[in-house]
């Protein structure tokens, strides 16, 4: 069935007109402040966010969110998680094979060590513009977009995550003006050397490199470094002379003359993505004459109500209206080796198809807003472009508290780089998280989005995600477990869905039975949810769709927590077997709790 939009479902089976106020127990009312009002108010010209696509701040020691390269000890990771006698008595009565029903635990155990996903080995023999990456925005912030605090440490951990494309931003520094900084301009943001994130770079390409070695098992990929300049001629080419100081070999410099067989690349097309390697390739601003003096424009709304967020939003966007475009030196135009960005100024590059004064191995970088202008209508052209031609889209300027653009649209449009707000584990970091899981940041693009493809994200086909839930075990909760009332409420993401409508389903909350005694069969607590329900969909068929599952619980009075997220690729997940998934908290780190399932796809 059907999750209900309706705000006033959040009251659960409050009857409002019988509510006797002087009766009400206040203290169940304490989050009714984080109701999401604007939901109630029809005049609104603001689309009302969607409370099951929040997420917390990241954790820093969490690695989720953008593509991290799956561990092989899966029996060693899982061996503190506990499966509820409830679940155990579930899979032996379903007669899973194997699992002996007078003692299953051994067979159980082996159970929970194998994986729920079958990622195929990324084909690295395509060119770059042929793949999509896993990227990062303002990657040097670790909160707010306006008034955060800018650290080094951003960068490690999101390629230590799997982000293969991250942002530096960087401005001279007044006090040095031989080391530039980096950090948000016009803003109040903190800065940070730029060499200092240079050798964040370097130490995250040395350590891959050594556990290559070591380990194997994958190869290093490339990391992309979208580079926002900011400095004059001298800082310029103290970005550069640092750059190569730092990074030293590790920096793709120059074009790459010859292929892994030895056979001469034109150096007008893009390289291969294996003989790009482990190299670190700067993306380098290119200046048009006539380039859009800011491709967010066209966002007229903010996403925070706070006015000092509207008082700093203004200021930046005034400041950075009048300020001119930075001409760029050679020396570091020359290290854009296969990537040059351009803010275009007109459609050219889409229709007809031929960018004019186009830089060799140009990049559109288009804001969210910008690109959702053309989409629909132009879809097919700009598939055309992105086939050939790298695209990035960026968060629209109002997301200024880290929201996120959704990025499975402009994937359906072959935009290889999608750049996330990685400072939250929001439902679009979920997202990216399963696109890239266990592929080191980089994954091919479905045929018909590639060269000679036909322009489509789908197949033509329609098919049938039917999930049988079973029940989860340890569901997390900071309050008493009696109190929680769990369930699972899950969303299909597709390609096409560019207006965010996405049909969920959820299943019945669990509620133990008090009495026990009266009580027949497995009666585990809250915390142990017993659901054993099935959940279906019909979509068409692409390898661009996505399942989030949350566990929630139905509280009274207040905003179903989240108490634990998985998001997953359809294409990706093991079938027709039962699996467990372990459950990720709302900052992307690993709880105890796991959900049992099983994915049945079928033609529709």
């Amino acid at each position: 069935m059907s999750e209900s939009s309706n705000p006033a479902s959040r009251f659960g089976n409050l009857n409002l007109d019988n509510l006797n106020l002087d009766k009400l127990n206040l203290d169940k009312l304490k989050n009714f402040d984080k109701l999401n009002l604007q939901k109630l108010n029809p005049l609104s010209k603001r689309k009302p966010i969607d409370e099951d696509d929040e997420g917390d701040k990241m954790d820093p020691a969490a690695i989720a969110g953008g593509g991290h390269v799956l561990s092989n000890a899966a029996a060693e990771a899982v061996s503190h998680l506990r499966v509820s006698k409830a679940l155990e008595a579930f899979l032996a009565d379903h007669a899973v094979p194997k699992i002996n029903a007078k003692d299953p635990t051994p067979e159980v155990r082996a159970l929970l060590s194998r994986p729920h996903l079958k990622i195929p080995a990324v084909d690295r023999s395509h060119t770059l513009d042929q793949y999509f990456v896993s990227s990062s925005h303002n990657t040097y912030l670790t909160a707010h977009q306006l008034y955060g605090t800018s650290s080094v440490d951003g960068y490690r951990s999101t390629l230590e995550a799997g982000f293969r494309c991250v942002e530096i931003d960087a401005w001279d520094h007044d006090d040095n003006k031989e080391e530039p900084k980096v950090t948000h301009g016009y803003t109040l943001v903190s800065n940070i050397p730029f060499r200092h994130v240079c050798e964040v770079v370097r130490e995250v390409v040395d350590k891959e490199a050594k556990e290559t070695s070591e380990q194997g098992g994958h190869h290093p990929a490339p990391i992309l470094i979208s580079l926002e300049n900011h400095c004059d001629a001298h800082g310029q080419m103290r970005l550069v002379e640092i750059m190569k100081e730092v990074l030293g070999h590790r920096l793709l410099s120059e074009p790459i003359l010859k292929d892994g067989n030895g056979v001469d690349y034109d150096t007008a097309k893009h390289v291969r993505l294996s003989d790009m390697g482990g190299k670190v390739a700067v993306i380098v601003e290119y200046h048009l004459p006539d380039e859009h003096p800011d491709s967010d424009s066209s966002s007229s709304s903010d996403d925070s109500d706070e006015e000092e967020d509207k008082s700093a939003r203004k200021n930046y966007k005034d400041k950075k209206h009048t300020a001119p475009p930075t001409i760029i030196i050679p020396e570091l135009a020359a290290l854009g080796v296969y990537a040059q960005s351009v803010k275009p100024g007109n459609n050219s590059w889409f229709d007809p198809g031929e960018l004019i004064g186009a830089p060799h191995h140009h990049l559109i970088n288009v804001s969210e807003s910008g690109l959702r202008s053309h989409m629909p209508s132009e879809n097919s052209k700009i598939v055309k472009h992105n086939a050939q031609h790298l695209m990035r889209v960026f968060p629209k300027g109002t997301r200024i508290s880290s929201r996120n653009l959704k990025p499975t649209p402009f994937w359906g449009i072959g935009a290889q780089i999608c750049a996330l707000n990685w400072q939250s584990f929001d439902a679009s970091m979920q997202i990216n998280e399963a696109m890239f899981v266990g592929t080191d940041g980089y994954v091919l693009k479905p045929a018909g989005l590639r060269t000679g493809g036909n322009g489509r994200p789908t197949t033509g086909g329609r098919k049938k995600l039917r999930l049988h839930v079973a029940g989860a075990t340890d569901v997390p909760t900071d309050k008493d477990p009696k109190d929680i009332r769990p369930y699972l409420t899950c969303v299909l993401v597709h390609p096409d869905d560019l207006e965010g409508d996405l049909p969920k389903r959820k299943t019945a909350p669990y509620k133990q039975h008090k009495l026990e005694f009266l009580h027949r069969g497995e009666n585990p607590p809250p915390t142990d949810p017993l659901w054993d329900e099935t959940l279906e969909w019909e979509y068409e068929d692409s390898e661009l769709v996505f399942l989030r599952m949350l566990i929630k619980s139905d509280d009274r009075f207040s905003n179903n927590p989240i108490l634990g997220v998985s998001a997953v690729k359809v294409m990706n997940l093991v079938k027709n077997e039962w699996r467990f998934i372990t459950m990720l908290d709302l900052r992307g780190k690993q709880t105890n709790c796991t959900l049992l399932v099983k994915f049945e796809v079928s033609d529709a």
